[in-house]
């Protein structure tokens, strides 16, 4: 009995040190303002990568209601149709958030509560722009949230 107490004190350091699990599942999802339009997919894999696709347009700022719509579904059919070209790559995952191997800013954040994640977008030199995405079983061909 001793000696079972005594390996759990050694085992018990090594299990709270190991890298949590990423999510495994999809998300899908957009943004729109005036003037930027975003779709996004983001699927982990059992294996802990991850495919990512998140086609953007910008600079809409003069763009009409149509029009706007017109890109909306653009959007949503190149990601439908560029997915499958998608290769999965390595992130760095602490139990929250996703980050390129080795880098600083965060890429996507998974909020474990919801199951929601939320795709960080960087266009330019702007600050990152939050994309929520929300779970689904399998991608739709128009991953616009219906409201």
């Amino acid at each position: 009995m001793h000696r079972a107490a005594l390996l759990l004190t050694l085992l018990l350091p090594l299990t709270a040190c190991s890298k949590p699990a990423p999510p495994v599942g999809k998300w899908e999802g957009g943004y729109a303002s005036n003037a930027t339009l975003v779709t996004a997919r983001v699927e982990v894999l059992a294996n802990g990568t991850v495919r990512v696709m998140a086609p953007d347009i910008t600079n809409l700022d003069l763009a009409p209601p149509e029009r706007m719509a017109q890109l909306r579904q653009q959007l949503a059919a190149d990601l439908a149709t560029g997915w499958d070209g998608v290769a999965p790559r390595p992130f760095d995952f602490d139990g929250d958030t996703f980050r390129k191997p080795g880098g600083v800013a965060p890429q996507m954040i998974w909020d474990k509560k919801t199951n929601q994640m939320t795709l960080e977008i960087y266009i330019g030199a702007n600050p990152a722009l939050p994309v929520p995405l929300r779970p689904v079983a399998d991608f739709h061909d128009d991953p616009w949230a219906k409201t």
